[in-house]
């Protein structure tokens, strides 16, 4: 009886194996590096906006605080886009002819909102909150990149899972304190560069970072005094007392602080971050 198959067919059999094998391992290498690039993730790019408004300008050149254009950033889960009202507060004064701004004049005059193109622009399926992330320590330039040396907006981060969890899982690297949060400047404490922090009382229905008092220069007699808590007299003819100051701790590396900003800022540990529903929703 003839054989059916000749004496290469192990051989050809081993050979589709193993091609198969990196055929299969070319593809998900290419589409993994497809989902992590800027095709995908809008990481790097430069939207064409309405106005082409110029953070480094506003920011880093005047000085424009980020909640006077972002107003909810910190009582909501929407950091907010401002309305054409906020650029007018200052363009009905300044460069008012300006052919780059006819956008904006042209929007009040006829009452319809500009319409931006979001730079961070999640999935709807994705739960993000501005306000607890920004109450617990994380600066804006954790996520956005230094926005004031950016004269036209992108996304410096990826903002995928894989990043988030990057940060949930050893949230110590980026926490700072919550006076720093605007700061786009801030650098990690050293020992050339160290933060001093203070525990305070804890009040109902505010945020558990109030608690601290942080500063980025040793605390001088004058500051100490203004940190004196008066008790209120009784009626017992004695005078009023103040309460002790509180002590202040050094921190010279970001490892320390951020252990301490963590246990007081009350931050959930990963492993009780297991709901999925935490940010899908």
């Amino acid at each position: 009886m003839a054989q059916i198959f000749g004496r290469s067919s192990n051989a050809l059999a081993r050979m589709i194996l193993i091609l198969s094998g990196v055929v299969a391992s070319v593809m998900g290498g290419a589409l993994y590096l497809l989902q992590s690039s800027p095709w995908v993730t809008r990481q790097g790019l430069r939207p064409e906006q309405p106005v082409p408004f110029s953070h480094k300008h506003h920011v880093q050149g005047l000085g424009v605080q980020c909640q006077y254009c972002h107003g909810t950033v910190e009582e909501s889960s929407y950091a907010g886009i401002p309305p054409t009202k906020t650029c007018i507060n200052c363009h009905a004064q300044l460069w008012t002819n300006a052919d780059l701004l006819q956008p904006v004049r042209e929007s009040w005059a006829s009452g319809q909102a500009l319409v931006w193109i979001k730079v961070h622009d999640l999935p709807d399926f994705v739960y993000f909150n501005h306000e607890i992330h920004v109450n617990k320590g994380v600066g804006c330039a954790s996520c956005h990149g230094r926005v004031d040396q950016m004269p036209l907006m992108y996304a410096q981060n990826s903002l995928q899972m894989e990043w988030c969890l990057d940060c949930h899982r050893d949230p110590v690297k980026n926490l700072r304190p919550t006076s720093e949060i605007y700061n786009m400047a801030w650098e990690k404490p050293s020992r050339d560069r160290p933060v001093w922090c203070s525990i305070g009382d804890e009040k109902t229905g505010v945020p558990t970072s109030e608690s601290l008092n942080c500063m980025t220069k040793e605390p001088e007699e004058a500051e100490l005094a203004s940190l004196e808590r008066p008790t209120i007299g009784v009626a017992t003819g004695s005078a009023s007392h103040t309460l002790p100051v509180p002590k202040f701790e050094m921190f010279t590396s970001q490892d320390r602080l951020g252990e301490f900003l963590v246990e007081h800022y009350k931050i959930r540990p990963p492993r009780e971050l297991t709901s999925c529903e935490v940010c899908h929703r």
